[in-house]
């Protein structure tokens, strides 16, 4: 019988999983990308860059919220076995997943310190974990 354990995600793996998501979202913004510039010919001049920079804001968003929201990982965070919980329940809200965001772009706005903050702290817990009242543990299975 497998039984799962979870502890706090080390640094280490949360930016292992960040690399993964960053290369696919890259993709996901290049692709979406494509009909804005060549079709609309928004690029940087424009009075329209505004808009097209604040959807790219959206729909990074949306990429992380969406997985946080509908199963706790995202495509990196499952490559290493980590999964966000609300610290109120089995899975956090679209209000929760917003704080998160915003703060962890402020943690890295900060360069790095609400991260490596997570090193100071015998439950690993990052700035932006702490703000949207949630946390990130690692899940492994023992036979």
């Amino acid at each position: 019988m497998h039984t799962i354990t979870a502890s706090p995600a080390s640094l280490l793996h949360r930016l292992a999983a960040i690399i993964y998501d960053v290369i696919l979202l890259f993709s996901v913004l290049f692709v979406a990308s494509i009909p804005v510039v060549v079709v609309f010919n928004i690029t940087w001049g424009s009075p329209y860059y505004g808009y097209y920079r604040a959807g790219l804001f959206l729909l990074c968003f949306l990429y992380f919220g969406w997985f946080w929201v509908h199963g706790g990982q995202t495509l990196g965070m499952k490559s290493w076995g980590i999964r966000l919980r609300s610290n109120r329940g089995p899975s956090i809200s679209w209000r929760q997943a917003m704080l998160r965001f915003v703060t962890a772009i402020a943690s890295w706005g900060v360069f790095g310190m609400g991260f490596l903050w997570s090193l100071l702290r015998e439950d690993r817990a990052t700035w932006h974990d702490l703000i949207s009242d949630s946390q990130l543990i690692r899940e492994s299975r023992e036979d």
